[in-house]
């Protein structure tokens, strides 16, 4: 299946590791003109050694963002479209993973899943209505299901991420710009956050795992490619959907 995606402008926030790490690198597979961001200045030379290290005379760039603060977003779409003159795919990958019931947690969770995803939306949307392009965002089955994160701002917020793209999907659906959501299951990443509970706590590690139905959780790949299929030609006729790549972890029926 062709894709189509070379020399497309990509933006993916939170590209350093996991999910976004997988997404960046996906892109780059294509072909496309990558641009990532993560809040960690150490990360960004690392992340882009390790991606030209496996994708050689790829395009490339990471920046220092902080995606809970507006006017570094603004500034940094600013400067992408000053070096390309258009943007073609946003993808909102990153997370506080709040998942205490505390004050903090809550703000947190509003200021990077909610309100980042928002004015990134709003900072490239002049440039997406040009090239008629493609919103991802990713979202988890913590936001369909109730799960063991409740309660806490994750699940509410991740569902709130499903609701705001679809509302994105059914306003810009004239102006040829289309918006779907991502949510992965239990997605296995080393150094990711399963990685993490399976050294510390592997009692939830193992309880976690039972329930997949596969036997197995997830790989970071298998979300981005749900990602890249979804920004590209073949799914020309799919927007405002909710993509669960959970290997069937949810037992409800999403209508």
């Amino acid at each position: 299946m062709q894709l189509n995606l070379k020399d497309k402008v990509v933006i993916v926030t939170g590209g350093t590791k996991g999910i976004g790490r997988a997404i960046v690198s996906g892109f780059l597979s294509e072909h496309s003109r990558v641009y990532f961001c993560s809040r960690t200045p150490s990360s960004i030379p690392h992340a882009t050694s390790l991606f030209l290290s496996t994708h050689h005379s790829s395009t490339i760039h990471g920046s220092v963002v902080d995606v809970s603060i507006p006017s570094q977003l603004q500034s940094w779409i600013t400067e992408i479209v000053e070096k390309e003159k258009r943007i073609d795919v946003v993808v909102s990958n990153v997370s506080s993973i709040s998942v205490t019931d505390t004050e903090e947690a809550w703000r947190n969770g509003y200021e990077t899943d909610i309100r980042g995803t928002v004015e990134l939306v709003r900072a490239a949307l002049p440039y997406l209505e040009l090239s008629r392009g493609n919103i991802v965002t990713i979202s988890s089955v913590s936001g369909r299901d109730v799960d063991f994160t409740a309660p806490s701002p994750y699940g509410a917020f991740k569902a709130a991420l499903i609701h705001y793209t679809a509302q994105l999907a059914h306003t810009l659906a004239p102006k040829g710009v289309r918006a779907n959501t991502v949510s992965p299951g239990n997605i296995y990443i080393s150094d990711g956050v399963w990685g993490d509970i399976e050294k510390n706590n592997p009692e939830l590690f193992n309880s976690q795992l039972a329930k997949n139905p596969t036997g197995r959780m997830g790989k970071a790949e298998e979300v981005a490619d749900a990602v890249l299929f979804l920004t590209s030609e073949r799914a020309s006729f799919i927007s405002g959907a909710n993509l669960v790549v959970d290997g069937s972890l949810c037992s409800g029926v999403q209508f």
